[in-house]
């Protein structure tokens, strides 16, 4: 039993871990950043970690104008997978 509850706690760390991850990534994208500079080398980390679900999303989704919402489309699949997994986090 207390390698199934560390193995959910595990799994929720994770998912709002990666959630941070995507917000920071929204976050970010306000901004314009040097490539060069500290806050670059950010952004391409939060990029290269999210960018392998997020592009597929994007893909998948009709073009809703300037706005991506790929992001939000993620956020709310983690959501309600962690839910329907009975992961109460």
């Amino acid at each position: 039993m207390a390698r199934a509850l560390f193995v959910i706690n595990l799994l929720c760390s994770l998912v709002e871990l990666y959630t941070f991850l995507i917000i920071g990534r929204v976050i970010l994208s306000w901004f314009p950043a040097n490539p060069n500079g500290p806050l670059g080398q950010v952004v391409r980390i939060v990029m290269m970690l999210t960018d392998p679900v997020l592009l597929p999303v994007r893909r998948a989704l009709p073009l809703a104008g300037q706005l991506d919402l790929s992001p939000l489309v993620v956020l709310l699949f983690l959501q309600i997978v962690v839910q329907g997994m009975l992961l109460r986090c």
